[in-house]
């Protein structure tokens, strides 16, 4: 019986696993990961105004596992051994015939006084960190902004961020208490949101003057202090700093002899394969995929990903050519928690809708839609 070994709990793993399942239903199939619970981090954006409650966005695998006959590993991933064969994790030495590596990004924590801010996409604890700040402020400055890694472009988490700030303001407008609150945006990229187009970035830095968010773009990071940003075009004052930092790989890539990218990612050709690698494969952020430079790896092209992974696996692992490749595809929803942009862009066309409440339906719609599929 073929051995498959997945590392990840996320959208890459769980998409990887469907895939498999559909194509091949004898394999055994094993997760890795340090919990059996899924977690919702698209979202997040939702808890701070109460939109979202913790136990909305958490949930439990065990159905998941069942349903697609899953052996689950609960443990950290420590290493690979033996070209990939190997998997050594806290809770021992796991064998495979292939290999899915959808393990997520690390964000890159290096900036001076970056523990004087919170990094929204870790996760809940973040989400309520920020709830209960605001809850708690009677007014004041709020900076939010982002970074990307120089090495790995692609490598950030630029939308939730947009995310955050418009639903902060909303948020704030809705309490009647944004006339208290200075939201200022900085970013060192003088056109924050580029990978979704000239237009998309036109219609941000509008719509942030319209709303009357002050912006701080251009300007390399320093680090920050208690309650300050600094740049290298100066330093200001903030009560709450919000700031998604750039991602590389995870730390254990390095002790492998898996291929990085200069940015700490897995170096992968467009089907998905880790170079030099027999039957090793990846999905998502851990990933350094060919592809334009606009183009991202987490959520719906995490999901496209894992499924060239899932169907290029099962095929060399039958002595057959990998043959499935991803489409390059930028789609996402840009949330103000009661309206939303809708942007879409690939190698052939690219377009950018005005906020509209139904594209925020669209966006609850999708999360129960995939929760539900879980629960």
């Amino acid at each position: 019986m073929k051995k498959i070994t997945i590392l990840g709990a996320g959208f890459a793993a769980l998409t990887a696993v469907r895939k498999i399942r559909k194509l091949d239903k004898n394999c055994q199939i094993t997760l890795v990961a340090a919990k059996d619970v899924f977690v919702y981090l698209p979202s997040l954006i939702w808890i701070p105004s109460g939109k979202r409650k913790a136990e909305d966005l958490v949930v439990s695998l065990k159905k998941f596992i069942k349903k697609y006959n899953v052996n689950f590993h609960m443990a950290h991933v420590t290493g690979l051994e033996q070209s990939g064969r190997l998997v050594k994790t806290t809770a021992g030495e796991l064998e495979n015939d292939g290999l899915i590596i959808a393990t997520g990004g690390r964000f890159i924590k290096k900036l001076p006084g970056i523990e004087h801010a919170i990094t929204p996409c870790e996760g809940i604890v973040a989400a309520k960190k920020i709830r209960d700040n605001i809850k708690a402020m009677d007014g004041g400055t709020i900076a939010i902004g982002f970074a990307s890694n120089p090495k790995e472009k692609s490598a950030m988490r630029g939308g939730p961020m947009f995310e955050f700030l418009f639903g902060l303001d909303q948020q704030l407008r809705a309490e009647k208490r944004r006339d208290k609150f200075k939201l200022v945006f900085f970013c060192p990229a003088p056109k924050p949101g580029i990978r979704m187009g000239e237009r998309a970035v036109a219609g941000i830095l509008t719509r942030m003057k319209q709303c009357g968010i002050e912006t701080h773009l251009g300007h390399k990071m320093k680090g920050f202090g208690a309650k300050k940003v600094k740049t290298e075009g100066g330093e200001f004052y903030a009560d709450l700093i919000l700031f998604m930092p750039g991602m590389t790989g995870n730390k254990w890539f390095k002790d492998t002899q898996l291929p990085l990218s200069e940015g700490g990612m897995l170096k992968a050709n467009k089907y998905c394969q880790v170079q030099g690698m027999q039957n090793v494969y990846v999905a998502g952020d851990s990933g350094s995929f060919p592809g334009p430079d606009w183009m991202p790896k987490q959520a719906h092209m995490a999901d496209l990903q894992a499924e060239t992974a899932a169907e290029n696996l099962l095929a060399e692992m039958a002595n057959k050519p990998a043959t499935a490749s991803f489409k390059a595809e930028l789609m996402c929803i840009i949330d103000s928690n009661n309206k939303g942009v809708f942007t879409l862009r690939t190698e052939k066309r690219q377009f950018v809708l005005p906020p509209l409440r139904v594209f925020h339906w669209a966006k609850s719609f999708f999360e129960w839609w995939y929760l539900r599929q879980l629960r």
